[in-house]
This record gives structure tokens, C-alpha cells and sequence, in this order.
């Protein structure tokens, strides 16, 4: 193919498409205005005209577009509304027992009694185990030999004061050596207790790792209970959410091993710091386990909501797009009126912008293919003005 050819081809393509983005890209004419071009608008109003004059047969068109001749479009409007924009913050935690306590002994010994089965319910203060104690019930035994010895040496000090065959100096000693008698007969009793392994916290015993008779020492771990009373959750969430989490807020906790039941709880405590690394905070909920349903280790869906700010709320059918970005036709006093919006969430039903609107007024949801900036319409379901006003001189 010649050169000439390939550029009346070429030429011809590109008018082509130039006459397809101004009949069918929305903002087009605006655009071209904006440019200095008024041709396509002139064009458009000729051929309106034109459609105008043929008689009712051709220039009439269903009531669903425009009216017949240079009447005004028919348009279906809704009043914008005013929303709250919910934020949602969902985070797998993991669950842990409101307070965990590995029992040890105080001294080494041999375990002569295990007092408790793994999955019993024990109290604080509760006796779970029991370490040989000969040494300390004859340690006890010694002391208290000592203190009767002691009482009554200041007995007789005290009778012998009356006749000064004793003076105060020997009283005071005898009664300082009774004093220390009694703090022995203290340490040997405690001695004697620690061998007795008891429960610091009430709660459920968890599998024994030991059994009678094993030698432990201060490091061996005789139970690992837990309080389960209720179920603490760590979470960590992203740090735009750090300054509207706060202590005592609800929270909603899903299992993930069970995702038809959820749990309600609260925000317990907040992380005062955000880690470096992630970009998380750390939060802590806690969540009430009456029916002891709930276990330490546990994962969980975490949910919380937010109320945010409030906008405009538009219907999904009312937001255009044009190279400006989103706008939006509004109809004030019978004409259009172009403005443009931000979008700020969106969802099937509603639209929240950032705009120049504002609660009850109307948007264009139907028939925005046919309007202009400034042009007249018609709102459907309305009686137009003219026609009411002839109406009411009849």
C-alpha cells in the first residue's frame, strides 16, 4: 500500500474514533468545551432540532428517555443522606488461661504422696503433694524442747529476782534466749509446711509429669494448673487503629475450631508501645468461660467495630466517572448541576462521599446518560411547574 493511502487511512481512523469518544465518553463535551471547542455541542442542539421538527410521529419518545421536541429530560432523582462510616478491625489471637502457675517445690526431697489427678478442680491453698519431712518433724521436735527449757530457766529468774540472788542483766538474757527459742520453733515449722506442695491459685490440674516416689528438687515442676474461669486473648492490630482501641471496649471472639459460636468480651489491657518491627500493637481481651469451653492455646477471630465520621451518603447508580474523576448530577431549581466527589467507602446499598452536598439533596440516579451542566429536567413522578400552574387557572 502506497504512503498516501496508509495516511488517508490512518486519518480516517482517528476521526473515526474522535466522533466514538465524543458521542459515548461521558464528560466529553465538557472537555471540549473546557478546550475552546464548541462544535460538538452546536452539532448536538442541530440535530435535536432537527429531531424536533418531523411532527409527533418523529419526535416523540417513550417516557422512559427524553421528551418529545426541545422539551426537558426526564431524570428519577433520590435525596442524599447522611451515613457514619464504620471501620471494622478483624485479627486472628491466641488464647490463654486468665492465670497459669507451674507448682514447684521449695526443697529436694522424695515425693511420698501425689494428692491430685491430671483434670481435677483444686483451690488455692489446696495440698497436691507431699515430700518425706522426718528430718523436719524432728527438727520441730528439738525446738520445741528448747523453748520449754528456755520458759521455764526464766521462771526461775524471775523468782530469783525478787531475792537478788539474780540480777536483772541474767533475767534479760534468759528472756532473749526464749525469744529465740520461739523463732526457731517458727523456722522449723515452716520447714515442716514447705514439705507439704500446696496449689497458689485455684483452677484445673493438667497432665502430671511425675508420680510417688520420684526425687525432686526446687527446679522439678510437679503440676501446671490453670485458672480458666475465663480466657484471655492476645491480638495484635495495625497501628492506624492504636488511638481508637481503648480499655473496656467489645470485642467480638469467634474459635476457629468452632466458627458458628461466638464470644463477647472486653479490651483488658493495651501495650503501651508499637513494635518496631510489625507495625502492630499489642492488645489483651478477655472473655468469660462459664462452661469451661474454652482452652489456653485456643485461636480466635477477632472482631471489632468503630463509628467513624460522617458524609454524604449517594446511591451506587448516581456516581459517574469522566478523567476528572467521580462527580456526580444534582438538580437544583429544575437544572443540572455537575459536582464532584471523593469516594470514601462503599458498599451495595450506599456510597459515602466527600462533597459540595448535603443532607436532602437530589442526586440523579436514573437518565444521567442524557443531561448537561445547566440543562433543564424533568423529575419523574413530579407534575412540571408550567403544567400545575395551568392546571390550577382552569
Amino acid at each position: 500500500m502506497s504512503v498516501w493511502k496508509q495516511l488517508a487511512l490512518s486519518l480516517v481512523v482517528l476521526i473515526v474514533a474522535a466522533a466514538a469518544w465524543v458521542k459515548f465518553f461521558p464528560g466529553s463535551h465538557e472537555r471540549l468545551a473546557s478546550w475552546g471547542i464548541e462544535w460538538a455541542d452546536a452539532s448536538a442542539a442541530k440535530r435535536d432540532a432537527g429531531n424536533g421538527g418531523q411532527g409527533d410521529g418523529g419526535g416523540k419518545r417513550d417516557g422512559g428517555g427524553k421528551g418529545g421536541g426541545n422539551g426537558p429530560t426526564t431524570v428519577v432523582v433520590q435525596p442524599v443522606v447522611t451515613a457514619t462510616i464504620n471501620d471494622r478491625l478483624q485479627a486472628i489471637g491466641t488464647g490463654r488461661a486468665n492465670a497459669t502457675v507451674t507448682v514447684n517445690p521449695y526443697a529436694s526431697g522424695r515425693m511420698t504422696d501425689l494428692l491430685v489427678q491430671s483434670g481435677a478442680h483444686v483451690t488455692a491453698g489446696q495440698v497436691i503433694a507431699r515430700l518425706d519431712s522426718d528430718t523436719e518433724e524432728i527438727a520441730l521436735e528439738r525446738a520445741k524442747i528448747a523453748h520449754d527449757d528456755a520458759a521455764a530457766k526464766v521462771e526461775r529468774m524471775k523468782a530469783l529476782t525478787k531475792s537478788n540472788a539474780v540480777t536483772s542483766v541474767q533475767l534479760t538474757e534468759a528472756e532473749l534466749e526464749l525469744r529465740n527459742d520461739e523463732l526457731s520453733i517458727h523456722d522449723a515449722q515452716v520447714a515442716l509446711d514447705r514439705r507439704s506442695i500446696t496449689s497458689p491459685i485455684a483452677g484445673v490440674v493438667g497432665i502430671l509429669p511425675i508420680e510417688a516416689g520420684n526425687y525432686v528438687t526446687s527446679q522439678s515442676a510437679i503440676a501446671t494448673i490453670d485458672d480458666r474461669s475465663s480466657i484471655l486473648v492476645d491480638f495484635w492490630v495495625p497501628e492506624r487503629f492504636a488511638a481508637a482501641i481503648t480499655v473496656g471496649a467489645d470485642i467480638s471472639a469467634t474459635p476457629l475450631a468452632n466458627p458458628k459460636q461466638a464470644y463477647k468480651g472486653t479490651v483488658s489491657a493495651i501495650d503501651n508501645r508499637i513494635d518496631e518491627k510489625s507495625r502492630t500493637l499489642w492488645v489483651q481481651a478477655r472473655i468469660a468461660n462459664p462452661s469451661d469451653s474454652l482452652r489456653a492455646g485456643m485461636s480466635f477471630q477477632v472482631s471489632m467495630q468503630f463509628r467513624g465520621d460522617a458524609y454524604p451518603a449517594v446511591s451506587p447508580l448516581s456516581v459517574m466517572w469522566s478523567t476528572d474523576g467521580a462527580f456526580v448530577w444534582t438538580v437544583d431549581d429544575g437544572k443540572i448541576k455537575r459536582v464532584s466527589v471523593r469516594i470514601i467507602q462503599r458498599n451495595s446499598e450506599q456510597v459515602l462521599v466527600d462533597a459540595a452536598i448535603g443532607e436532602g439533596d437530589r442526586v440523579v440516579t436514573e437518565g444521567v446518560q442524557n443531561v448537561r451542566e445547566g440543562s433543564e429536567v424533568r423529575i419523574a413522578g413530579e407534575e412540571p411547574p408550567k403544567a400545575a400552574a395551568e392546571g390550577a387557572g382552569s
